[in-house]
């Protein structure tokens, strides 16, 4: 009797433990989320199917309230959520029915920017006698560290035009002082001439590039220069920007892209022949990857109006860029949400292209940022526009009949640069 009860158990411990088993053929989906980004207002999560087959729907909550129903067409998809507040910690997850079963993902925090203050103290500088003078460029090292580039023409002792104009000025925390920096006067001779200067970038070890408005560079270490010479191929520089002084980029008129790689000038094929007006780039903090954008159009004539994208490997894409205007500008806060400007300011969230219209329609020569809510463009007739990550605000106080070329941000301070009234000028704004 013993025995027959035992072999009635163990057939059915046997047949229950089959019916469990699953099929090894069933795909089993494993959903995953990730916070790519924040603003003040919005936040950008990504998915990741594991075992991604077929079109897969999900339904997402943020702070267990349903927000969006989304179909999943390919492994890795952005999601975007709007309609946040500023400086609040929102739990976002998302439910998918996955073998007849319904699962949930992983829950993420994901903690939404404060805005910054439009409150800022304005000073504003002028340079030049004569001629006309301007500046092109900015780097700010600290508050107590600026230098601008460019040309400014003054008169000598006794009255007459300096021959020798002065094409840096810099701040040491209490007074501008216009200063010569100097770049072979011919390549391959040893004969030096300050030429005017087109373009800055500072390096965190503290040595400075500065090109020329032509193809000539001079490297300072510590606000003394060092070093100077030629690119080994000829273009007129716009705009440089790098990582190090190991892995620079410069870039110029009739598409011309250069790539410096702490030992030598590799050229880069862009795939245009108009100019290239800008540079920049930010580090991805999660992939460690560097992306990259140029801003190419001509002012005055006709070409591409395009942005272009340099990968890893130094090849070059075009990002879609249907707007009909033209690009001067480009910024990147992390290589995932793209601002431009030119021909009006964008912004590029979701894939696409928005014009920004709480702003003037005039040209923009520059925007560039702290992040997602501290964001400044500037441009012509004075127009200078702060994004606070919520608002635009226009300064009408600083509008002039002229242009700024250019302008940089650092934590509280922005400073901009242009000229106005055959002086160059700088603007220096204290928040």
């Amino acid at each position: 009797m013993k025995k027959g009860f035992s072999f009635i158990v163990l057939i059915s411990f046997i047949l229950l433990n089959s019916g469990c088993k699953k099929n090894p053929t069933e795909p089993v989906e494993t959903l995953a989320l990730s916070v790519e980004d924040v603003s003040c207002t919005e936040a950008w999560v990504e998915i990741t199917n594991s075992n991604f087959q077929n079109p897969s729907s999900l339904t997402l909550f943020v702070d267990d309230k349903p927000n969006q129903n989304i179909t999943l067409v390919s492994r890795d998809t952005i999601l975007y959520i709007d309609s946040l507040l500023p400086n609040q910690s929102y739990k976002i997850k998302a439910a998918f029915a996955s073998n007849n079963r319904q699962q949930t993902t992983n829950e993420v925090i994901a903690k939404t920017l404060d805005t910054t203050s439009h409150n800022f103290t304005w000073q504003t500088f002028t340079f030049g006698e004569g001629s006309s003078s301007l500046l092109y460029d900015v780097a700010i090292i600290d508050e107590n560290n600026i230098w601008a580039v460019g040309e400014i023409h003054m008169k000598d002792s006794l009255g007459n035009p300096d021959p020798n104009d002065y094409n840096v000025a810099h701040w040491d925390g209490t007074n501008w002082e216009i200063k010569r920096i100097y770049f072979p006067t011919v390549c391959g001779q040893t004969s030096l001439t300050p030429y005017p200067a087109k373009a800055i970038f500072a390096f965190d070890d503290g040595q400075i590039w500065i090109s020329s408005s032509g193809d000539k560079i001079a490297i300072l270490k510590n606000g003394v220069q060092v070093n100077q010479f030629c690119l080994p191929w000829s273009f007129p520089i716009n705009k440089m920007w790098g990582t190090s002084s190991s892995d620079l980029y410069a870039v110029g008129n009739s598409g011309n892209i250069a790539h410096y790689d702490g030992k030598s000038w590799q050229k880069i094929e862009s795939g245009t022949a108009t100019d290239i007006n800008d540079i920049w780039g930010s580090t991805n903090s999660l992939t460690n990857e560097n992306n990259i954008y140029c801003a190419v159009s001509n002012v005055f004539e006709p070409g591409d109006y395009k942005i272009l994208s340099i990968n890893k490997n130094d090849r070059v894409d075009s990002l879609k860029w249907n707007t009909g205007r033209r690009v001067h500008s480009v910024w990147t806060n992390n290589g995932f949400i793209i601002y431009a400007a030119g021909g009006g300011v964008f912004e590029n969230k979701r894939g696409y292209w928005q014009e920004i219209t709480d702003i003037p329609l005039y040209y923009t020569r520059k925007i560039r940022g702290n992040g997602l809510n501290d964001i400044y463009a500037v441009g012509d007739f004075g127009i200078f526009t702060h994004y606070n990550g919520k608002n635009w605000k226009v300064y009408d106080q600083l509008t002039m009949n002229g242009v700024y070329n250019s302008v940089a941000v650092n934590n509280n301070l922005v400073v901009a640069t242009g000229y106005a009234n055959n002086q160059a000028i700088i603007v220096v704004g204290r928040r």
